[in-house]
């Protein structure tokens, strides 16, 4: 008892052991056997030996020899080392021996008080008893090497990574020298970025010092820990130190270059470690395989999965997903769906890499289809499938397939776990409602985000955009300012394109002000779209200013630009990007080619539209169904109907723009029984109309009379096509009436319209009694067009004709006087020819030209001819007889003679003639004119809705009705048929 009661003193974690498992007690100085401690029979089978082993050295506990150092066990007296063997036991059975092997500790603490720390503090971790393990190890006097890897390792296999880290620091502090293993568990507990790199730095000091420096134990984790952290150049030295490498340092180190984006470089070390003979492990093929697909080397790809067939690794999972990724992203499907087939076992991964390279490519039937076979599997698809195909589903405009994922989502509970699943789901569902027009919906979505971030409130306001609903986009963008959510280049870029579509100048100054306060002013996406911001509004020198500061790669800045002013007006502009474009060598794409071809036909330049004709069938593009409808609509409006008609008839397919198109052109050409008879056609080949389709009819049937057909057609829009009818439909049939005489009977159509009539329709209505001289309608509708646009000159002027026409001088005169007195002004309308590349423009009367003499005398020339042959001009009594008398003829010469008899007098051979209007009266003196001549032209004479076409001398305009709507103010007013008016020309 004295000996114990000494040792108690010398240990005081002895004590306090014992006093918890063996609470100190009077030991009997009989030599007589004690009944065995109650504590020690609480474990029974399987653990009998480790039982019986705990009853024997209970007994040896009696001191019947009086002697600490010596126990009976067996039949034969215990010594020292037999505690250790028992230890042993404990700690093989596992956690459920724990509490015997404290005891078998207290009683060793007896004997030998240090001798079995470590096994007891083995006991613990073994058990995973962390804290009991911590308790033993700081009760421990004298802490081997040993004792503190087996705590570190503990800290680091729990994930206390801070508290292994604390360990490590205290070893350190007490001088104990760590060995190869300390190191590689403190790296593994840096590992995952949870440590400041600074003292991952120090503890590779400390392995240089202690020369460990080339272990592969110690540096392959710190070759991992250095690639996931970014430090790659460190890590590549660290391996390069290496003594010898094994399949673990090969792995880290390629792996680590795979992650970085430095894939070449990953590859090359592969190839490396292949030529040093060196057996890949499946992970490192499938990292080697990762970077193939990357930089997308996939013939590379296709001979390492060579190697992967000889090394036998072709059933391993990982890089099974690895290959089917890569033939994902090569669309080799052939080689995808023989490894997916091949594949013994499947998990989650395999689906969502076949899963996703479908969806990513647009094979979205395909996707949905292999997501059944993954139910049939037994797999529960995770947040990432159901996002990937949602997000397939949203680019395809699949909104059914869409709406039935949605479900799936909600039933299974994917979306109820917000934090990690829901908010990307979330945001999944709104970019497909947003892109598939169901924008309440995506609305409701985004109001019940709990997170206001600014990827979902973009995805909106791109949605508004797509949509054409840019004043909602705007509205959005406001109040997501208003909000405080930071700003991207994506929200800028939308807001600014929703500017552009509107078009509304101010509101995308004040968002490029903003680019620039937010960083995002040399953004390409944001240049690309303040380029069609301005070029759209016609701002020019911004638009090229914004297109010198933009760093082009690619043609879409130049597309932006071309497109824009062609849809702002300035199609010369748009001819002359494209011509710098092409002289750029920057390649053209379709859409670069269809807006040039747009640009060509808005200024009847032919000739530019056959130089770019060639250019698409030289690169291609000439049989895409795009290409064959912006020629066909390039033909029609340069007069060119034989060519129009050649291009539809060598079409493959057509589509509805197709037959919209040549419908138009023969309607605005004055073919108005084949524009009908095309019409029929389309709808015995089972197409269905759209409102331009029913347009470009309705027109064919004005121009040639064909009222009740005219309003059959339009009858139909709504009762066979559930088609509304625009203010465009009521303007024709207004204009089919009021061509075909029948005033009062367009007069009580407008009157019953079930909306509000617009100006262009009372224009309709005024020009066609001004020219069917019906003074009560024409008055009726001239108040309400002044009412709606007092500022528009159409009014006065056409009303002025209609009381010249009558006869009624007085009220001519007054309604020019109160046109003068509110200032209103038209617009001088002009002719002009393209003569050697060079455009000549000319209005009426027009003696600014340099060949004004020899233009006139030519003139005189021809119509003296066309007089020899029986032609005499007949002149419009919009000037009393007093008036006429004292008038200058020569200053009411009709601008498109003189740029006939300019392109007569100036060249020999065929000549385009561009935007020339001509009237009734203007047609017959011109196809005299060009009959009496020696020399023939090609004439393009056309206007916005009619074009009657000359051709070598023969003027082929079909009878029409009457001249269009709003040829007759310029005729009338000017007492001779004028040119249509074009305030953006360039020059």
């Amino acid at each position: 008892m004295v000996r114990i009661n000494a040792l108690f003193r010398r240990s005081r974690s002895s004590r306090s052991l014992l006093e918890r498992i063996a609470p100190t007690r009077q030991l009997p100085r009989s030599k007589v056997m004690p009944r065995p401690l109650p504590l020690l029979h609480r474990h029974e089978s399987p653990h009998g030996i480790i039982v019986c082993a705990r009853h024997v050295f209970a007994q040896c506990l009696h001191w019947s020899s009086g002697s600490l150092g010596s126990k009976q066990v067996g039949g034969r007296w215990a010594s020292h080392g037999d505690e250790p063997s028992l230890l042993e036991g404990s700690s093989s059975v596992g956690s459920s021996s724990l509490k015997g092997g404290e005891k078998l500790h207290a009683g060793t603490l007896m004997t030998c008080p240090f001798a079995s720390s470590e096994r007891i503090l083995d006991i613990g971790l073994s058990g995973r008893d962390i804290d009991g393990a911590r308790k033993v190890f700081d009760d421990m006097l004298t802490r081997s090497a040993s004792s503190w890897n087996m705590m570190i390792s503990a800290c680091v296999a729990k994930r206390l990574s801070g508290e292994a880290v604390g360990l490590f620091c205290r070893m350190i502090a007490e001088s104990i020298r760590p060995d190869e293993n300390t190191f590689a568990s403190v790296l593994k507990a840096c590992s995952g970025n949870r440590i400041a790199l600074h003292f991952v730095k120090e503890i590779h000091g400390k392995i240089v010092c202690h020369g460990f420096g080339t272990s592969p134990l110690v540096c392959n984790p710190l070759i991992d820990l250095y690639s996931k952290n970014g430090f790659i150049d460190d890590a590549k030295r660290v391996f390069e130190m290496l003594r010898s490498r094994d399949s673990v340092s090969w792995v880290a180190m390629i792996s680590g270059f795979s992650r970085n984006g430095r894939e070449r470089e990953a590859l090359l070390l592969f190839c490396w470690m292949h030529n040093d003979a060196v057996r890949p492990t499946p992970y490192l093929l499938s990292s080697t395989l990762s970077a193939c697909t990357k930089i997308e080397l996939f013939k590379l790809g296709e001979q390492v999965h060579g190697l992967i067939l000889r090394w036998g690794f072709s059933a391993q999972i990982c890089v099974c997903n690895a290959l089917l990724t890569l033939y994902c992203r090569a669309e080799d499907w052939i080689s995808a769906e023989l490894i997916f087939s091949a594949m013994e076992f499947r998990d989650g991964v395999s689906y969502n890499s076949l899963i996703a390279g479908l969806a990513q490519h647009g094979l979205c039937d395909e996707a949905v289809k292999l997501f059944d076979s993954m139910l049939v599997d037994c797999l529960k698809p995770n947040h990432v499938t159901v996002a990937t195909l949602l997000s397939a589903s949203a680019d395809a405009g699949y909104l059914q397939i869409g709406k039935q994922l949605h479900s799936y989502a909600e039933k299974t509970g994917i979306l109820s776990n917000v934090v990690i699943e829901g908010s990307l789901l979330d945001l999944v569902l709104l970019e497909l409602y947003a892109k598939c027009g169901k924008l309440d919906t995506a609305r409701n979505i985004l109001s019940r985000l709990t997170e206001e971030d600014v990827v979902s409130w973009t995805t909106m306001i791109a949605g508004y955009v797509q949509h054409d609903l840019f004043t909602e986009a705007l509205q959005l963008f406001k109040e997501m300012q208003n909000r405080g959510i930071q700003l991207d280049n994506i929200g800028l870029s939308s807001a600014i394109t929703a500017s552009a579509g509107i078009p509304a100048l101010n509101e995308g100054r004040q968002i490029h002000a903003q680019c620039w306060v937010s960083g995002f002013s040399l953004d390409l996406s944001i240049g690309n779209a303040l380029l069609s911001l301005y070029s759209r509004c016609g701002r020019i020198k911004e638009a090229y200013s914004v297109f010198e500061k933009v760093d082009v790669e690619d043609n879409v800045s130049w597309n932006a630009l071309i497109s824009g002013f062609g849809q702002s007006g300035c199609h010369e502009e748009a001819l002359q990007v494209f011509t710098r474009m092409n002289k750029a060598g920057v390649e053209a794409n379709l859409y670069t080619f269809c807006s040039a071809v747009k640009a060509a036909a808005s200024t009847a330049n032919m000739i530019f539209g056959r130089q770019i004709h060639a250019a698409m069938i030289t690169t291609g593009y000439y049989s895409k169904t795009e290409a064959s409808n912006v020629l066909i609509t390039l033909y029609a409006k340069c007069g060119s109907i034989c060519d129009a008609k050649r291009e539809f008839d060598d079409m493959p397919e057509k589509s509805e723009v197709s037959w919209n198109a040549m419908i138009n052109g023969y309607s605005q050409h004055g073919y108005g029984v084949e524009a009908v008879d095309l019409f029929d056609k389309m709808m015995q080949q089972g197409m269905t109309p759209n409102s331009i389709t029913f347009v470009g009819a309705l027109s064919a049937c004005s121009h040639v009379g064909l009222v009740e057909k005219g309003l059959k057609y339009f009858e139909s829009m709504n009762v066979d096509f559930c088609l509304v009818p625009k203010p465009e439909h009521y303007v024709c049939i207004v204009d089919l009436l009021g061509r075909a005489g029948h005033l009062r009977r367009a007069k009580k159509f407008v009157e019953e319209m079930p909306i509000e009539p617009d100006a262009m329709i009372w224009r309709t209505l005024l020009s066609a009694c001004t020219i069917h001289k019906n003074v009560e309608i024409g008055e009726f509708a001239a108040r309400h067009l002044q009412g709606m646009e007092p500022e528009d000159s159409a009014a006065y002027v056409l009303l002025s004709n209609m009381y010249a026409l009558t006869g009624k001088w007085d009220l001519r005169d007054s309604t020019r006087r109160v046109m003068k007195e509110r200032g209103v002004k038209k617009e001088p309308g002009r002719s002009w020819i393209e003569v050697k590349n060079s455009v000549h423009a000319f209005y009426a009367g027009d003696r600014l030209h340099p060949l004004t003499d020899e233009i006139y005398k030519n003139l005189g020339d021809l119509n003296s001819r066309a007089a020899e042959i029986g032609y005499v001009e007949k002149q419009l009594s919009l000037w009393s007889d007093a008036e006429q008398g004292q008038k200058d003829p020569m200053r009411f010469v009709h601008s498109e003679k003189l740029a006939i008899a300019f392109g007569l007098l100036s060249l020999p051979e065929l000549i385009p003639v561009r935007r020339l209007l001509v009237m009734n009266e203007s047609k017959k003196s011109i196809r005299k004119m060009t009959d009496s001549g020696e020399q023939y032209c090609i004439v393009t004479l056309r206007d916005e809705r009619h074009f009657p076409s000359l051709l070598v001398g023969i003027l082929s305009c079909r009878n029409v009705a009457s001249p269009p709507d709003h040829l007759s103010q310029e005729d009338l007013a000017h007492n001779h048929p004028f040119s249509c008016n074009d305030s953006k020309l360039p020059w």
